[in-house]
């Protein structure tokens, strides 16, 4: 088998199975649930590479599913969502609501005829919210699994900010501020232009520092593997909305 990465161990993410891989693993009933990560390619200031939104959670679902392997697996991300309120910077890429939504929902139906019961959208780009929110009773009325929707920073509280963050709870979760920039400079910090990030108008980033990323990442992912563990579980679970008669 190939689909196992530098450290030999087993990849988390269905990219990288082979179809019998994927197959045997479903039958033996080793993979309960699947994370979904959407997110977006747009500005992230000076200082932060564009793929920031779909850097951070890509990694928060990979994490999770190690975590919890072998009951988890990380679907291929959403790169790119609705951010058409950065289009003035150029480089930024967006999708329209509608597009956007056609798109989750014909991935979520993917997983859905693979055979997961339990499907967590886990969402890293605030634009994506409101598209989602507005339509997530049609979607579970589509799906009737325990699906769920999840922003990743959601399962940290004001008292995680106010404890870590100099920003406090303002500063969470910001746009490439203290918060993003932190969990960059802890997980991929080579997408972290530092000379930059002292050089620019915006202050509020050169608050951010490896260690205050360390240790909300570890909170983000600790909480959110417990997120998923319930749902497989039973104690989280959703119901299908009623029907007009």
């Amino acid at each position: 088998m190939n689909d196992r990465d530098m450290s030999g161990s087993i990849s988390v993410e269905l990219s990288k199975w082979t179809r019998r891989e994927f197959r045997e693993r479903m039958a033996g009933g080793s993979v309960q649930a699947a994370l979904l990560p959407v997110a977006a390619i747009e500005q992230h200031l000076e200082h932060l590479a564009m793929e920031h939104d779909w850097r951070s959670t890509h990694w928060v679902a990979c994490r999770v599913a190690e975590r919890l392997a072998p009951r988890v697996v990380v679907a291929p991300a959403c790169m790119v969502g609705v951010s058409e309120h950065h289009m003035k910077h150029p480089g930024t890429l967006t999708l329209q609501p509608g597009t956007f939504l056609n798109v989750l929902a014909d991935l979520i139906d993917s997983l859905v005829r693979a055979g997961f019961d339990h499907v967590l959208v886990l969402n890293g780009h605030g634009g994506n919210i409101a598209p989602v929110e507005g339509t997530w009773e049609q979607f579970l009325r589509m799906f009737p699994v325990n699906l769920h929707f999840l922003s990743y920073w959601d399962v940290l509280t004001k008292e995680d900010a106010q404890e870590v963050l100099e920003g406090g709870s303002d500063a969470l979760p910001g746009h490439a501020q203290e918060f993003e920039t932190s969990l960059a400079l802890a997980h991929f910090p080579e997408n972290v232009r530092k000379a930059a990030l002292a050089d620019q108008l915006d202050t509020s980033p050169s608050l951010a520092s490896e260690e205050k990323g360390r240790v909300l990442g570890e909170r983000i992912v600790t909480r959110v593997a417990e997120y998923v563990r319930d749902m497989i579980e039973g104690r989280r679970t959703v119901e299908t909305p009623p029907f007009f008669p």
